[in-house]
């Protein structure tokens, strides 16, 4: 799937290593809800099953690669996938740093979006955000999602705790 200048694509062995290396960067963990490493095996093994079915496993990891530059610069989450409910929950990193703020996000989340709504044909998507992940906030907030709630100190971390905010995007049709 391309859309401008990004292309999102199914996982290949060759990604193990960038995989290995972010879902390992303790600076994403509070993000994603991480508490401990990612063995090599682990990811090893999960990307020899990404080829099934979001039907079968309930989730999809894309890479995000930047089609001029020809590198991947990070990966976008359908998770929480519901078939009869018709919904999804997403979640992207953008781990290379000089590729942020500079509208790459926007291109992938905006292609998956399309993805889901015209191809896996749901009804509506959600992500979580913390609070002070205002990047995040602001991508999903111009790329269409509505806040629809606030999770008072729902996450713990060294500093305290953080409130979670949750967005959805319903099908427009």
């Amino acid at each position: 799937m391309k859309y401008k200048d990004i292309r999102l694509r199914a996982l290949e062995p060759e990604d193990l290593e960038l995989l290995y290396n972010w879902e390992n960067n303790l600076s994403y963990w509070v993000i994603s809800n991480t508490v401990s490493p990612f063995s090599k095996y682990t990811l090893k093994r999960y990307v020899e099953n990404s080829h099934k079915s979001i039907y079968e496993t309930g989730q999809l990891r894309l890479m995000v690669d930047h089609i001029h530059d020809k590198v991947s610069i990070g990966t976008i989450d359908i998770f929480e996938f519901d078939a009869f409910h018709k919904r999804a929950g997403l979640g992207i990193l953008i781990a290379n740093e000089e590729y942020r703020r500079k509208g790459y996000a926007t291109m992938a989340l905006t292609c998956l979006v399309d993805y889901c709504f015209k191809t896996l044909q749901l009804h509506q998507l959600y992500c979580n955000i913390l609070t002070n992940n205002c990047e995040s906030i602001d991508l999903f907030k111009k790329t269409g999602f509505v806040e629809t709630g606030v999770k008072k100190e729902w996450i713990k971390t060294s500093d305290g705790y953080l409130d979670e905010h949750m967005f959805q995007l319903i099908n427009p049709k």
